[in-house]
This record gives structure tokens, C-alpha cells and sequence, in this order.
């Protein structure tokens, strides 16, 4: 009896063993999460109707948004290709020379090439790596364009905006075809509207990805960047048309131009849907700066009831719409205030994707890993973030705990204010329904994610940001620094500068710690080689072409 109780003792140990192993290698096999990374151009704070206006309805973002993690204090540059150089190599513009405005095709630069970025890192991850819609990070030569940056394939753009159906772009008095389909020129492409390119482009890369790996899809979107000046605000008339509870006709286009990308994100997770891989994905949802409100670059985003526009360093200039979603997050479903830059992104989804962020200390990059910390709700580890700082406009600003700095102010000050519209901002106006029915939602539901109705109407009144008025305006910074209490003065309303004279101290002592260790802007004068009506009206990498030009020359190749 002993030695059959025995026996039996063994095999059932040697049983859990052999279960164990399994348990194991099904754990530690797992596939690496797909991550999708969806950003908008010029996207404002009150543009999406997950921060409390109901004036332009956003379902499919917002069905995603409050079953995941909104990040309500989420930072971002002021501007395109500065917000761009921070997602894509998780340091600072100031640490690569990308602080000052933004990159012209006819510029003989890009993204320093001395810096690996984010799809480079992912690849060595055993990625797949594809990038659809807006680069702006170089195309003088081919080496800074993304297939030669760790994405395998690119239809899309090269320059910072276009015209949403002849995708032609005007630059500095120059004007030129820029479509690109890999390196090719996607001449094909003429009228076909850049939302429905974009979206179409990345359902296709989804469901014809090489299923043996992990997917990186990029999805850079041209909206709600405004086009050129001959049709600055392109929508469809049917959708303009719809949209009738908006009386200014500029807002109304900009409305329908949202809504179009709106739809797009629904296509892209019915796309991962579809494919039985959205269980395993992470998608990210960003604007790459604030709105452009009130006619600024002829657009009529709104980043209500936020101080400032695009390009400024006010909040409505810097904190952007954003969150994670994902199945794979432990504490989803709330509005998250920790701390977070987006260059934290590169490191956070390296974590993700099973590297070991721990890399990133070596290589002296400014974003930090926060995926434990989104993923367990903990504490953030960011206490600072570094708005800008631009010597060439005079302009920086800082941001320590709930402190913000701001020495100057760009355009002498007259986007210094506060712009609209507002939008109906009560809780019944708003389409709970419709979102119910929303394809996302429907998406989310079959995974069991979807919030119920207090959950989501809790969410979203967690991520409307509400101003008291306190004192209107007594900083001028132009004459002297400011300092705004942020976390109860989201608005910007009252300086503390004169109450607050040692945090003034910490706060510029800093700033010039981080002033020391920039490097200087990378800007050169507009090369007249790069012109587009020396390279048959299109965006080229000119730089690879030995050619002295002239006003009656013409460059074919």
C-alpha cells in the first residue's frame, strides 16, 4: 500500500510538473500585442465629444476612449514636426534639433539620422512595421524618408499637409504633387479623398500582414489639418449638409472633416475585428498638437474652454486629445490624470511589445516607460515635462508637478487668448444611444469592454475640464514670466507669479538646466533646388540628384 501510495504521489508530482512547464510556454509564448497607433493632425481638446461637447460627435474614438484609458493630463508639442521627432524618438525637439516650428520640403534636413526611432526599435522585436497617411520628418533624401526608417511599406505623404483630394501641398510659394506609394508616386491616387486613402490603406494592411509576426500600424492622419489655401477646409458636401446644428459654415466643414476620420478609426477596428486580433492589440489615439482655432492657419478647431492655440504653448496649444485602449490593460475603463509626454510612448510600448525599456537609460532619451504605471494605475513617475523651448521665437515653457512655467509667447502674443465655439456641453444632448450603436461599440461588446451607460457618462464627465474664472488675464509674457497653478487653473486664468517667488526660482532654475543641455535648431533657408516645379510638380528627395537650377530649367528623372 505505501509503495502504490507512493507511486501515486510521484506521478501526480510528476503530473503538475508537466502541467506546469505547459501553463509555462503558453504564457511566455504568447504573441506580442498588434499595436496601432492612430494620429490626428491639429486635432483640438473640444473636437471630440469624449471631453463634454456634444457639437461634434465622435462614436467610434469615444467608444474606444472610455472602454480604455483617457489621458486627461497628456502633453504634446505645440506643433507637427516637433511632436512627431518626440513620438518617433522619445526625446525632446531640443535634443534633436526639431524644436523650431516645422520641417519644409525644400529644406535640406530631417530627423537626425544618428537617432533610431520607434519602428527601428520595434523591429528588432520581430515587428512588422507599416506606416500609412503623414510623415514630416524628412524627405530631402531618401534616407530620411520612412522606408529607409524601419517601415516596410508607406502610401501616404512627406510634407506637412495637402489638399485632401489632389493631394498637392503649398510650401513657402511653392507648390507640388505629393502622394507617395512606397517610393513610387501614386499619380492614381487624384480625387480620391486622403481619409478614405488612409483607412483604406490600413485595412489592407491589416488583412494582408504577415500573421507570423507582431504589427506596428502607423495611421497618420491628414485630418483635421487644414488643406490649401484655394480649399482650406475640404469636405464632402452630403456630410457638410448633414451637419445642421452648427450655424459658422467654416466649423460645419471642420465638423464633417472629424467625423470622416471618426469613421475611419471604426473601419480599422472592424478591420482587427474581422481578423480575430483586436483581443491582442494596443491602439493609441493622439492629436500631434492642439487645435488651430478661431481662422488660425484657416482652420476653426476648437480647444475650449483651454488657453491658446496650435503653436503656442498655452494648454490648448500642448495638451492633446488622447488615450490607450487595449484588452491587455489590468485598470482600463477610467480617466487617468498621471503625468504623460508623448515621447513616453516609445518607451511604454517597447514594454509592451516584450522589450526591456531598461535599454532606453543608456541612451539618454527624455520619455519614460509608463506602461505598469497606465497598466496598474499607479503613481506616475513623470513629475515634469518639458513644453519647448524655442531661442530662435523666444518662447519656452515648463511644467513641474502641478506648476507650469511661461517665459514668452510666440506670435507677439495675439494667440494668446481664449477661443471657441464651446458646443452644447449638456449631458442629454449628447447621443448615448447612437454611440451604443456605433460598429466600435458593437466591436467592444463581443469582447465584453464595453462600459455600461453610468460608467461611460461618469467618464466622460472625469475628462471635461471645468474653469472657475478666478482672475482673467494678468500675465504678460512678454514682459516677465508666468506661473499657472494647473492642476486648479487648467485654464491659465490666474498668474501666481508674484505670490509663488521660490517656485518662480525651482521652476527657471530648471528651465535652464534644460536650456543648457539643448542643441541648436536645425532650420535651414528654403533651397530653391527643392522647388517641385523643378521636379515635374512634385515633392522629391532632391537632395539625391546632382542639379543646379535655374528659372527655366526643369529636372527629369
Amino acid at each position: 500500500m505505501n509503495k502504490t501510495r507512493k507511486n501515486f504521489s510521484t506521478n501526480l508530482t510528476a503530473l503538475f510538473y508537466i502541467l506546469f512547464q505547459l501553463i509555462k510556454v503558453v504564457y511566455t509564448d504568447k504573441s506580442p500585442p498588434n499595436i496601432i497607433f492612430i494620429l490626428a493632425d491639429d486635432l483640438g481638446w473640444n473636437d471630440v465629444s469624449f471631453h463634454g461637447s456634444s457639437q461634434i460627435f465622435t462614436p467610434h474614438i469615444d467608444a474606444l476612449a472610455y472602454s480604455g484609458i483617457i489621458l486627461n493630463s497628456y502633453y504634446v508639442n505645440p506643433i507637427c514636426t516637433p511632436s512627431r521627432s518626440a513620438l518617433m524618438t522619445g526625446k525632446y525637439p531640443i535634443h534633436t534639433g526639431m524644436q523650431h516650428t516645422v520641417l519644409f520640403g525644400a529644406e535640406a534636413r530631417g530627423l537626425p539620422l544618428t537617432e533610431k526611432i520607434l519602428p527601428q526599435y520595434l523591429k528588432d522585436l520581430g515587428y512588422s512595421n507599416h506606416i500609412v497617411g503623414k510623415w514630416h520628418l524628412g524627405s530631402y533624401t531618401k534616407a530620411y524618408t520612412p522606408l529607409m526608417r524601419g517601415f516596410e511599406s508607406h502610401v501616404g505623404f512627406w510634407t506637412g499637409h495637402q489638399d485632401y483630394f489632389d493631394h498637392t501641398a503649398e510650401e513657402k510659394g511653392m507648390w507640388g504633387l505629393d502622394m507617395r506609394r512606397n517610393f513610387d508616386v501614386a499619380y492614381d491616387l487624384h480625387g480620391k479623398y486622403i481619409t478614405d486613402v488612409i483607412s483604406n490603406e490600413a485595412v489592407k494592411v491589416i488583412h494582408n500582414r504577415n500573421t507570423s509576426q507582431p504589427l506596428f500600424l502607423y495611421v497618420a492622419h491628414a485630418a483635421s489639418h487644414s488643406g490649401n489655401s484655394y480649399n482650406p477646409l475640404p469636405a464632402f458636401d452630403d456630410d457638410v449638409a448633414k451637419i445642421k446644428h452648427i450655424d459658422d459654415f467654416n466649423r460645419r466643414k471642420f465638423a464633417a472633416i472629424v467625423q470622416h476620420m471618426d469613421k475611419s478609426v471604426g473601419e480599422i477596428v472592424n478591420a482587427l475585428a474581422e481578423e480575430n486580433i483586436l483581443n491582442n492589440s494596443i491602439i493609441i489615439f493622439s492629436s500631434d498638437n492642439g487645435g488651430p482655432a478661431a481662422g488660425f492657419n484657416l482652420n476653426a478647431a476648437s480647444n475650449f474652454p483651454l488657453r491658446g492655440v496650435k503653436n503656442t504653448l498655452w494648454e490648448g496649444g500642448i495638451r492633446a486629445a488622447g488615450f490607450i485602449w487595449s484588452p491587455l490593460l489590468k485598470q482600463r475603463a477610467r480617466v487617468s490624470n498621471q503625468l504623460f509626454h508623448i515621447s513616453d510612448w516609445l518607451p511604454t510600448l517597447y514594454h509592451a511589445a516584450g522589450g526591456n525599456s531598461s535599454i532606453f537609460k543608456q541612451r539618454k532619451i527624455d520619455g519614460i516607460d509608463q506602461f505598469e504605471i497606465l497598466n496598474e494605475n499607479l503613481q506616475s513617475s513623470r513629475t515634469e515635462v518639458l513644453h519647448n523651448i524655442d531661442n530662435i521665437w523666444g518662447s519656452s515653457s515648463l511644467m513641474m508637478d502641478k506648476w507650469k512655467l511661461v517665459v514668452g509667447t510666440n506670435y507677439d502674443g495675439q494667440w494668446d487668448y481664449w477661443y471657441g465655439p464651446v458646443g452644447n456641453r449638456t449631458e442629454s444632448s449628447y447621443s448615448i444611444n447612437d454611440l451604443l450603436n456605433s460598429s466600435t461599440a458593437k466591436a467592444l461588446e463581443k469582447l465584453n469592454m464595453l462600459p455600461d451607460v453610468d460608467t461611460i457618462l461618469r467618464s466622460r464627465r472625469a475628462a471635461t475640464v471645468a474653469c472657475t474664472n478666478i482672475e482673467i488675464d494678468k500675465c504678460k509674457p512678454l514682459e516677465k514670466p508666468c506661473l499657472f497653478d494647473i492642476l486648479n487653473d487648467p485654464c491659465e486664468e490666474n498668474n501666481l507669479a508674484d505670490k509663488y517667488p521660490n517656485i518662480m526660482k525651482t521652476l527657471m532654475s530648471r528651465l535652464n538646466e534644460f536650456n543648457a543641455s539643448s542643441i541648436p535648431a536645425s532650420n535651414l533657408p528654403i533651397d530653391q533646388r527643392g522647388n517641385p516645379k523643378y521636379h515635374n510638380y512634385v515633392w522629391t528627395n532632391w537632395g539625391d540628384f546632382n542639379n543646379d537650377v535655374n528659372e527655366h530649367s526643369t529636372i527629369h528623372y
